[in-house]
C-alpha cells in the first residue's frame, strides 16, 4: 500500500522522520516449495515528530506500535523504508554510528521491574550507561546520578537499593531515570503506564510532563489509553493491523475523527459525567491475521460502512485537513 509522505522535504524542525516503514518477520527460513510466508507487523508507515512536542501511537493489542519503535531504535532491522533522526537514516548507519546516537534516542518500557537487573542497585542500574558513552567526567558521576534521580523523585539514600526493594511506581522513576541519564533528545515511551495503578499513572504522567517542559524531551509515547494520550500529546497517530489509518493534531482527531475506527476508539473512552450517555461503537468480527491481511482496506472486515471499493483498492493516507489525514474510501482519494 502506498503512503503519501507527511513532508517530501527533511524538516528541520521534525526529530524524527518515519517514511514508509515496513517491518515483516518471516514464518521460517525454510520454504522449498512454496511462497515464502511473513508476519506484517508494520507495513508502509509514515509520520513526522516536531522537536520538543509528544506524538501518541494508539491501537489495539497487536497492530504494531511496539514494534514501530523498537524498529525506529534499531533494536529489530528495517525490512524497507527510511527513518531518519536529525537528519540522519538510522537505516543505512553503520554498527559504530548508530553505537554513538545511542544516547540520543531511548526507550521507556513497559514493564519497569523485568527491564532492570536484579542484581544491581539503581545507582549502578541508571548510571552504567552514563559511565559507558562518557556522558559526564568521573569526578561528577555520583553528584550527576544523585541529580537525575532527585529530577524523577528518587531520594539519595535509594542510591544502594536494589529494585526488588521498590514499588511499581518507583521502579518506573528508575527506569525513566536511566534514560534521561543519558541526556537524550528523543525518547520512545512503550505503554509504560500500563503496570500501575491508576493513582501512579497521574503522577508518572506529571512526572514526564514536568522533565519535558525542563528539558525539552521529544517523547513518542505508545499507548492504548486515549484518555492518557490525550493529556500528554500534541499529535496522534492511530495503528490498525500494521498500517496507520489516521493522524493528526490532538484537538482534531478528538473533535473530528474520520476514520470508522479511530471513532470506535474515542467511543470507548469512559465519560467523566457519569450522566453523560456513550454511544459505544461495538466492533464486529476478530481482527484479521497479520500474515493475511484482507485485501484492499484491512479494516473492511469489520466495518459497518464497507464498500466494494474497499475490497479492491487499500486506501492512500491523504491529508483532509490541515495536517489531518486518514486512509478511508468514504472520503475522495482523488
Amino acid at each position: 500500500m502506498a503512503i503519501e509522505l507527511m513532508n517530501q522535504n527533511t524538516s528541520t524542525e521534525n526529530i524524527l522522520e518515519v517514511h514508509n516503514l515496513k517491518k515483516y518477520y518471516p514464518l521460517s527460513k525454510f520454504s522449498i516449495g512454496k511462497r515464502k510466508a511473513y508476519v506484517k507487523a508494520v507495513d508502509d508507515v509514515s509520520f513526522n515528530i516536531r522537536k520538543g512536542t509528544t506524538m501518541g501511537l494508539v491501537g489495539e493489542s497487536g497492530c504494531g506500535k511496539t514494534t514501530v519503535g523498537r524498529t525506529i531504535l534499531r533494536l529489530h532491522d528495517v525490512t524497507s523504508g527510511k527513518v531518519i533522526f536529525n537528519g540522519m537514516d538510522l537505516s543505512k548507519v553503520s554498527s559504530g554510528q548508530l553505537r554513538k546516537m545511542r544516547p540520543q534516542m531511548q526507550m521507556i518500557f513497559q514493564d519497569p521491574y523485568s527491564s532492570l537487573s536484579p542484581r544491581l542497585p539503581i545507582g549502578e542500574i541508571i548510571g552504567e550507561a552514563v559511565k559507558e558513552h562518557k556522558i559526564v567526567p568521573k569526578s561528577k558521576y555520583r553528584s550527576y546520578i544523585l541529580k537525575v534521580m532527585q529530577d524523577c523523585g528518587l531520594q539519595p539514600q535509594y542510591f544502594y537499593r536494589y529494585p526488588h526493594e521498590f514499588s511499581g511506581g518507583q521502579r518506573q522513576r528508575i527506569s525513566i531515570a536511566r534514560a534521561v541519564a543519558l541526556k537524550p533528545k528523543f525518547i520512545i515511551c512503550d505503554e509504560p503506564l500500563s503496570a500501575l495503578d491508576v493513582s501512579i499513572q497521574a503522577q508518572i504522567i506529571n512526572l514526564m510532563k514536568d522533565l519535558q517542559e525542563q528539558y525539552g524531551y521529544t517523547y513518542l509515547f505508545i499507548s492504548h489509553d486515549l484518555s492518557v494520550v490525550e493529556y500528554l500529546s500534541d499529535t496522534i497517530g492511530v495503528m490498525y493491523l500494521g498500517s496507520m489509518v489516521e493522524i493528526g493534531k490532538k484537538k482534531k482527531i478528538f473533535s473530528n475523527p474520520m476514520h470508522p475506527y479511530t471513532k470506535a476508539l474515542l467511543s470507548a473512552v469512559p465519560k467523566s459525567n457519569p450522566d453523560e450517555k456513550m454511544n459505544r461503537i461495538i466492533l464486529e468480527g476478530d481482527i484479521p491475521s497479520p500474515i493475511k491481511p484482507p485485501s484492499g482496506c484491512k479494516f473492511r472486515t469489520r466495518c459497518q460502512y464497507a464498500m466494494p471499493v474497499c475490497a479492491e483498492k487499500a486506501p492512500i493516507l491523504k491529508e483532509y485537513e490541515d495536517g489531518h489525514k486518514t486512509a478511508c474510501h468514504l472520503y475522495s482519494q482523488d
